[in-house]
């Protein structure tokens, strides 16, 4: 009699954390699917907010700006107006 996968591990409770994480989390959304362009877009979203990271309140400017270390990895020109400017940015193209 040949063992399966499934009668050694219990994959019940890695569907639940995963189907929780992906329904219920802050770190999760709802893709923007108007069009193709906008669901690359939001495909390449970086985002420094939510839990473990930075609030809009908190966040200074050295935080903000841009680091050396971006150049050729995330887009210093695509980042919203307003609060949030600098901590939503983009992966730049071909990173």
């Amino acid at each position: 009699e040949s063992i399966t996968p499934q009668q050694l591990i219990n994959i019940r409770p890695f569907i639940a954390s995963i189907k929780e994480f992906f329904g219920s989390s802050q770190l999760s959304q709802f893709m923007d699917q108007a069009n193709p362009l906008a669901e690359l877009t939001h495909k390449r979203r970086l985002l420094a907010l939510g839990p473990g990271g930075l609030t809009r309140e908190r966040a200074q400017m050295e935080v903000r700006d841009v680091h050396y270390s971006h150049y050729g990895r995330m887009c210093p020109i695509e980042t919203p107006e307003g609060p949030n400017i600098g901590l939503i940015n983009s992966l730049s193209s071909y990173a």
